[in-house]
């Protein structure tokens, strides 16, 4: 049986996005509930998840976790084969470190520049506090490069649960055009390539209305990503298959891609698989065939 994970706003939230990629990155099955932030539905499904409450929450066979570091234990315990920690005990040392000082710090980077995979400005001026925090990210990146001798791009070797509570942190860079060493734009880099952070950013941009609230009135650039199929939503036309890759269901919603259509069972399928259509493998099997 899947474990059941709560997660609000795909766009905004980046706890969430920490605690889903801890189960898509490593090949754990799940079943994810979203809710808006602040929402009637984010109370009720808060209530499913007793006592938690923040995202992501967890529903373990035996209990409910909702902080994302314990759950990223509690799934380390689990699923040993998934390798969310390093194997050698420098590396997973260092890894537990750094994923324990994102955790609890950057207080100030995080409070200036919420995630928002929406937009990326193309100036933010932030202050010396936020300036010493990406000092302080550049430095220890670096550190577990050196200490564990890993190959670039992952800081303790292999993708680690390390990685996936920086995720978010590439995000900020990447949104707010902050300055950092190459050697760090290159992490970065490399999250904003990564097949998962992708797939999550591709359902943030079509996961319900813009929350004004997390948008600056900053000169605006596109996105430093990688650049995506030039798929687009279309009403009409015969779709070469009749489900859709995602789900099995009868075909609803149509896309249009190199000339050919492809259907879908709803708009959010559709329009995900518009957004990035290369970073799914569902669709992939199906456009390649």
């Amino acid at each position: 049986m899947p474990y059941e994970i709560a997660l609000g706003d795909r766009a905004y939230s980046s706890w969430s996005l920490r605690g889903w990629l801890l189960f898509e990155r490593f090949g754990i099955p799940y079943k994810a509930r979203h809710a808006r932030l602040g929402s009637d539905a984010f109370a009720m499904l808060m209530r499913d998840f007793w006592p938690a409450r923040t995202v992501p929450a967890v529903r373990f066979p035996e209990v409910t976790n909702a902080d994302s570091l314990a759950i990223a234990e509690e799934l380390a315990t689990r699923h040993p084969e998934a390798g969310i920690w390093p194997n050698g005990p420098a590396a997973r040392a260092i890894a537990r470190s750094l994923a324990a000082e994102m955790h609890s710090g950057f207080l100030p980077l995080r409070r200036a520049c919420g995630m928002n995979l929406r937009v990326s400005y193309s100036e933010f001026p932030v202050d010396e506090e936020v300036t010493a925090n990406l000092g302080r990210l550049e430095a220890i990146w670096a550190y577990a490069r050196e200490a564990c001798g890993g190959k670039e791009p992952w800081l303790c070797g292999d993708y680690s649960a390390a990685d996936a509570f920086f995720a978010p942190v590439a995000a900020r860079i990447a949104g707010y055009c902050l300055k950092v060493s190459a050697s760090a734009q290159a992490y970065v880099d490399a999250h904003l390539a990564d097949p998962a952070f992708r797939r999550w950013r591709a359902m943030a941009l079509v996961d319900g209305a813009d929350r004004l609230e997390y948008f600056h009135e900053n000169p605006r650039r596109d996105w430093p990503g990688a650049v995506t199929l030039p798929a687009r939503a279309i009403e009409g036309g015969v779709p070469e298959n009749a489900i859709c890759p995602y789900s099995g269901e009868p075909v609803t919603h149509l896309m249009e891609l190199d000339g050919r259509i492809f259907g879908f069972c709803s708009a959010f399928c559709r329009d995900k698989t518009v957004a990035d259509p290369e970073v799914w493998p569902e669709f992939a099997k199906l456009h390649g065939g």
